[in-house]
C-alpha cells in the first residue's frame, strides 16, 4: 500500500494558516497599521477602498526597510522583534511573531514601496498569493506604503463570505478607533472611497476621545487614575448620562494594547450599579500599565 501522507505544498500551507490571522479586511487593517506604529511612525495614512475587498492602503512615515528587510517581511517567522523565547514574555512591540504579512501576502495582491531615512533608494515589492512577482529600487517618501488589493482573490469562497460593505467597513472603523486611542501622540486619517472619514492630529487622551466620539463627550468624560504599585490605572469614564444600550464605546487597554474581558466589564457594570438605568452601559476608556512579564 503506498503512502498517503504527504506535505501540503507552501501555498497551500500559506493559506491555510493566513486564515488563522486574516478573516476579514479590518484584520489587514489591524496588522497594517501596527506594523506602522512598531516602524515609530508620527503620521500613518489608512486608505480604504470598497470597504477593504479591493484596496487596504497604509502609508506611514516610519523608519522604513532596507532591500533586504523589505523581502524578508513576507517570509514567514521573520520578525525584527524577538530573538529568543525570553523576549515572549517582555515584548512591547505590537507584532512579533512574523505571520501577519506573510499571511496577507498569501490571499492578497500586495505592493510595498519603502526607503529608510537617509537612503537615497527605496524599494519596491510586489507579492501575488504568497509568490514574488519583482522586487527594484525605486524612488519614494521614507517609510512605508503598503498597498493590498482584491483581498482573498485566489480563495474565492473565502471572498464570498465577506459581509455587505457597510458591515465590512464598520469592523475596519472599530479597529481604527482602537489603533488610534492606544496612540493620541501619532496623527491618523481614514480615507473611504475618497472620502475623508477621520483626520485626528496629534492631541492629548482628552481630546482624541472627543476628536473621535464628537462633542457631545465632552462635558460628560471623568479622569480616572490610580497607581497600584504593580500596575497603573489611567483614562476616563463618562457620566451616567453617557451610558447608551448598546456597545462600542467600552475600551481597555493593557500596555497599549486594546482588550477584551468579560470580568473587567462586568467590574465597571457594578461600579455604576444604581446610577443606570436598566440594560444601559456606561461608556469608558481605560488604560493599564504593567510590567509585561507579569501579564
Amino acid at each position: 500500500m503506498s503512502d498517503i501522507i504527504q506535505l501540503l505544498p507552501d501555498y497551500v500551507a500559506n493559506q491555510i494558516a493566513a486564515g488563522e490571522v486574516v478573516q476579514r479586511p479590518a484584520s489587514v487593517v489591524k496588522e497594517l497599521l501596527e506594523n506602522a506604529i512598531d516602524a515609530k511612525a508620527g503620521k500613518v495614512e489608512l486608505i480604504i477602498r470598497d470597504a477593504g475587498k479591493n484596496l487596504i492602503q497604509v502609508v506611514d512615515d516610519g523608519i522604513g526597510m532596507s532591500e533586504t528587510d523589505a523581502r524578508m517581511a513576507f517570509e514567514r517567522h521573520a520578525t525584527s522583534k524577538i530573538r529568543t523565547t525570553e523576549d515572549i514574555f517582555k515584548i512591547s512591540s505590537k507584532g512579533f511573531r512574523g505571520e501577519a504579512l506573510a499571511s496577507i501576502a498569501a490571499v492578497g495582491q500586495v505592493e510595498l514601496r519603502t526607503k529608510k531615512q537617509n537612503a537615497e533608494l527605496g524599494t519596491n515589492i510586489y507579492i501575488e498569493g504568497g509568490e514574488l512577482q519583482f522586487q527594484e529600487p525605486i524612488q519614494t517618501a521614507e517609510g512605508s506604503n503598503f498597498l493590498v488589493k482584491n483581498l482573498f482573490y485566489n480563495v474565492p469562497a473565502r471572498r464570498k463570505f465577506l459581509k455587505k460593505d457597510n458591515v465590512e467597513f464598520r469592523h475596519i472603523i472599530d479597529e481604527f478607533h482602537r489603533v488610534a486611542l492606544a496612540h493620541e501622540q501619532i496623527e491618523f486619517s481614514l480615507y473611504h472611497n475618497d472620502e475623508e472619514i477621520f483626520k485626528l492630529r496629534k492631541a492629548n487622551l482628552f481630546q482624541r476621545i472627543v476628536d473621535i466620539f464628537g462633542r457631545k463627550l465632552q462635558p460628560l468624560l471623568v479622569p480616572v487614575k490610580e497607581d497600584l504599585g504593580w500596575v497603573k490605572l489611567d483614562g476616563f469614564v463618562a457620566k451616567p448620562e453617557g451610558a447608551k444600550k448598546t456597545r462600542g464605546e467600552q475600551f481597555f487597554f493593557v500596555n497599549g494594547r486594546f482588550f477584551r474581558s468579560a470580568y473587567f466589564n462586568r467590574a465597571v457594570q457594578e461600579a455604576f450599579e444604581g446610577l443606570l438605568a436598566p440594560a444601559y452601559i456606561p461608556t469608558f476608556f481605560l488604560y493599564l500599565e504593567l510590567d509585561p512579564e507579569k501579564i
